[in-house]
């Protein structure tokens, strides 16, 4: 998996935002085209289009979660509690690591106190979805 952390974090330093990275670098492994992923995730920057919100490295796991796991529309039924179970376990782990699923209070909005940067955020969710989705494959 390091190959896909150095992937994303190539990726945010050539100006993607935080989801768009973590996506992308997973492409090959959803077999889902890279402009697909980028145009998905495009909104979730800074916190969701830079308000703060949720840190888009970690909407980025989320997005991979649906998009592995779902049966898609015909099995909603099926997987939607496991997708919410995993969404759960990967946002406890998030928030164990990040010490936060806000942009704000990782960045330190407000307060100075930077929990975590960008990238840290970045490879953060790639090892989370490493374990949680991909288990190391």
């Amino acid at each position: 998996m390091d190959k896909i952390k150095e992937k994303a974090l190539e990726l945010h330093s050539q100006g993607n935002n935080c989801c768009q990275s973590v996506c992308i670098a997973f492409a090959d492994k959803l077999n889902i085209d890279e402009n697909i992923l980028f145009k998905i995730g495009e909104g979730f920057g800074a916190g969701m289009g830079n308000l703060q919100g949720s840190c888009g490295a970690l909407s980025a796991a989320v997005i991979i979660a649906g998009l592995y796991n779902s049966g898609g529309k015909d099995a909603e039924i099926r997987t939607k509690s496991k997708t919410y179970r995993l969404v759960s376990q990967i946002n406890n782990e998030f928030i164990k690591k990040a010490g936060s699923m806000y942009c704000k209070d990782i960045k330190g909005v407000g307060t100075g106190k930077i929990l975590r940067s960008c990238d840290g955020c970045i490879e953060d969710a790639v090892d989370i979805i490493s374990s949680l989705i991909f288990k190391e494959q």
